[in-house]
């Protein structure tokens, strides 16, 4: 069987990786086209699964416009029987409609749940419990298509975005492997989404990240971790963006106002909201390292009271 992967972070990776181990003919990988990035944006960035595909030798192709005619007939001529989606972007029904067995998504979640962008983040933001992948036959409408498989996973109290995100493109590979096989057979049933449990995780931007304390100790816990390591939580000390990557949460009455500072000056801080307090554990100041609580204690001198 002929395949087409598309995707262009590190959580495609190892999907892109299983398929090559399992013998399967990858003719061309698409992802994103190159840009220049880093100090004075003189570094060339090529994604994760560019450089993995590379290392392969696989056929890459970059195009700008998936409706380009060149591109169109060029993916037309590797004659895939299958099309593959992990974290790419969205594609037009000209492309996605081409191969005989269709494309196969694979997504960050227990859909139809948190449909969108940002699956991991939201799911952690939002306190749940339980999370997974889906694979998925793609339609018009974006994360709505037919499911095939399901994968499910336990989210730990204090797991944050990146750890669970490593998990999950493991967890995901897997299942990607076992729903092409199986679409490979011709023996498949698929199901529709349920559309009473729909729920959304639109693309998070900075703007979004701020962290509110008049909030709960859980929704302000869950909420930095559900940043962390990216976009990443940030609220404003001293006048200077201070990132918070993680917290632990001490639930307890107290008096302080919502946002105030307790700190020893040497190795704790936490943050007074409105049923206890976010202790924060490892952050990072606007142009220095990021660093856990005690470190960043030794070199700054605390003189307010009140931040948020």
């Amino acid at each position: 069987m002929k395949i087409i992967f598309m995707g262009t972070p590190d959580f495609a990776v190892p999907s892109l990786e299983i398929l090559l181990e399992n013998g399967y003919d990858v003719v061309g990988v698409i992802t994103a086209t190159d840009k220049f990035g880093g100090r004075g944006n003189k570094t060339l960035i090529e994604s994760d699964v560019k450089k993995f595909a590379l290392q392969k030798g696989l056929n890459i192709l970059q195009p700008k416009n998936l409706k380009n005619k060149d591109f169109l007939e060029e993916l037309k001529s590797l004659n895939a029987d299958l099309q593959i989606v992990v974290a790419f972007r969205m594609l037009p029904e000209v492309v996605w409609n081409m191969p005989s067995l269709g494309t196969m998504n694979l997504h960050g979640s227990l859909l139809p749940k948190y449909r969108g962008a940002a699956p991991i983040n939201w799911a952690i933001i939002n306190g749940e419990k339980e999370t997974g992948v889906t694979t998925f036959l793609l339609k018009h409408e974006i994360d709505t298509g037919d499911i095939l498989f399901q994968a499910k996973t336990d989210i730990g109290n204090n797991e944050t975005t990146g750890e669970l995100y490593n998990r999950l493109k493991k967890i995901g590979s897997k299942l990607l492997l076992k729903s092409v096989r199986t679409l490979e057979s011709g023996n498949y049933k698929t199901e529709q989404q349920d559309i009473r449990q729909v729920s959304h995780a639109p693309k998070i931007f900075h703007k979004d990240c701020l962290i509110s304390f008049n909030r709960s100790c859980k929704e302000v816990h869950n909420f930095i971790r559900g940043m962390s390591p990216y976009p990443t939580a940030w609220t404003i000390i001293e006048g200077e963006k201070l990132k918070i990557f993680r917290s632990e949460i001490e639930i307890i009455p107290h008096s302080h106002e919502n946002g105030t500072i307790i700190s020893d000056g040497k190795k704790f801080m936490k943050i007074a909201v409105k049923d206890g307090y976010i202790h924060l554990k490892n952050l990072q100041l606007t142009k220095r390292k990021r660093m856990d609580i005690s470190s960043f204690m030794n070199g700054y001198n605390l003189n307010v009271k009140k931040i948020g």
